[in-house]
């Protein structure tokens, strides 16, 4: 065979076996590509539905996730290249971020100002204002919100344990029993209807500090899902074959 017919031979077969080579790498990394963000989105619901087993309301909303496919590429350093996929905590607040922390890790809480922590009963209501400026009812918000109105000024009492109180002076509760229906009294002095009189309403216990027992394990949860990568790598394989 003359030179040239092999060199045009030796192009092409090897031209045909690289663009080969290129559609099994590109097959490798759609698959992997795939699978990480599948394992990561599992791990997301995972963790939400564990936070709401906990009673953790809808904290778990805070779990973000992405992944190097939803950015629509591998994530390449010289000849090497990875896929992933990530959790992240959407929020910035620091109240969030702080339960999150310690309903995942545990956590021993102490005040931050002050001597005391200040316990909300269940007499007042948990939470106040509108949309996103909704806030736990504190102490330091009662007046923001109008509470001093709406169910009256807090006086500061001693208990029989030597901590102090928080108390309202002569304001009306549910007759029912219902919880967090604190209201002041009529300007006739009168408890509203479906309420009764009371002469001192608890509002917050103090505390010296509280203990917080981690209640979701991040960790477990997310390796537990990571078992099931080569499944989903495979499958993924099969996907990007058709």
């Amino acid at each position: 065979m003359p030179r040239t017919d092999v060199t045009v031979f030796a192009d092409r077969y090897i031209g045909r076996y690289r663009q080969h080579q290129a559609l099994v790498r590109l097959r490798v990394e759609a698959a992997a590509l795939i699978a990480t963000d599948q394992v990561s989105r599992q791990a997301q619901e995972g963790i939400r539905a564990a936070m709401r087993g906990a009673n953790l309301g809808r904290l778990g909303q805070a779990i973000g996730q992405t992944s190097d496919m939803q950015k629509g590429r591998v994530h390449r350093q010289g000849n090497e290249w990875s896929a992933s996929g990530t959790l992240f905590i959407r929020s910035r607040s620091e109240r969030t971020l702080g339960a999150i922390e310690a309903y995942t890790m545990g956590a021993s809480i102490k005040p931050v100002r002050g001597r005391w922590l200040w316990r909300a009963t269940d007499e007042i209501p948990r939470v106040a204002g509108a949309g996103s400026k909704r806030e736990r009812v504190t102490p330091a918000n009662w007046s923001k919100f109008g509470l001093d109105t709406k169910i009256g000024p807090l006086v500061q009492i001693r208990s029989i344990n030597g901590y102090p109180l928080l108390v309202v002076r002569g304001g009306s509760v549910n007759a029912a029993g219902a919880p967090r229906k604190a209201r002041a009294l009529t300007k006739t002095g009168r408890a509203r209807k479906s309420q009764r009189e009371k002469a001192f309403i608890v509002a917050f216990v103090a505390i010296p500090n509280t203990a917080r027992a981690a209640r979701v394990n991040i960790r477990e949860i997310v390796e537990r899902e990571r078992q099931h990568l080569p499944a989903l790598l495979q499958r993924a394989l099969e996907t990007t074959a058709r």
